[in-house]
């Protein structure tokens, strides 16, 4: 009976150093695909409720447990840094940071909107409903190329805000910053000074702004016009189908899988991986 019970647990434990292994061995060949100037970054994840009204916040949350636990599978640390509560429930805006190797590269991809289609748990009727999110990656930039004119900056306090709408700080060291020329507003409310959430929002508004002039191959900041991809039918990137039957497809690769379940919980290498290599292909 003990040499069984060894056995076992021998057993056991060189599938679990064998697992490890793997991944080990599937982020080093992921490497390979990333060749981007800032791949090596972390990263900022935003995530934005798009039409569907409540619907949209809660497919929102559920978009942000999904990116949590697949961050955290990956071993990088995520923290949320600010957030906006649905009505009901869900989010109906959230911003993490994301901190380790290789965060942007690995995350840059999954920019884009996500759509979802399922019976609502918001309708008394439980009738078919399509929701949409928002996912928008950037990568956290240190070395601060340009400079961001105080005149072109409105900043707003608040006090931060658990769930329920509750104020758990007394002091308002919640911060809002509008950047005046192009309309871009980002906020921050996890720190516990006025001081660390302005510096954490303007990290953020800074990597927006560089994305911006990088993309449209502007010199001059103050002539920026960034368009918002809508929110809604177009731009996607990736269905979620959980009725009348179970599919998740990638529109861009065409990778697809019916075990809903296990994406919705972080599994999303497949989607990922399969991104990178088409890409990598694409371009060598």
């Amino acid at each position: 009976m003990t040499s069984i019970d060894s056995d076992g647990s021998l057993e056991g434990e060189i599938k679990e150093k064998l697992f490890e292994l793997e991944r080990e061995i599937s982020k080093e060949e992921i490497k390979v695909f990333l060749s981007g100037k800032y791949d090596k970054n972390n990263a900022l994840l935003q995530i934005f409720a798009g039409a569907g009204g409540v619907d949209a916040q809660d497919w929102a949350g559920m978009i942000l447990r999904m990116y949590e636990r697949y961050l955290s599978s990956k071993g990088f640390r995520v923290t949320v840094i600010d957030q906006s509560l649905g009505e009901v429930g869900g989010i109906k805006e959230a911003t993490l940071e994301v901190k380790g190797s290789w965060a942007f590269g690995t995350l840059k991809h999954e920019k884009g909107v996500h759509r979802l289609v399922r019976n609502s748990p918001f309708s008394g009727k439980g009738l078919r409903h399509t929701s949409f999110a928002m996912v928008d990656i950037l990568p956290e930039i240190k070395d601060k190329s340009f400079e961001i004119k105080p005149e072109d900056l409105r900043i707003e306090t608040s006090k931060s805000s658990g769930p329920g709408g509750q104020n758990v700080n007394k002091r308002e060291t919640a911060i809002r910053i509008i950047h005046i020329p192009t309309g871009i507003a980002v906020s921050s409310q996890n720190e516990r000074s006025q001081a660390q959430n302005k510096e954490k929002a303007m990290g953020i508004l800074f990597s927006k702004l560089l994305a911006i002039q990088e993309e449209q191959k502007l010199e001059e900041i103050g002539e920026i016009k960034g368009e918002k991809l809508a929110v809604a039918w177009g731009n996607q990137i990736r269905s979620y189908v959980l009725h009348p039957y179970k599919m998740i497809k990638d529109l861009r690769t065409g990778v697809e899988t019916s075990n809903v379940e296990s994406v919705l919980d972080g599994d999303l290498d497949m989607f990922i991986e399969s991104e990178l290599r088409m890409l990598y292909k694409n371009n060598n």
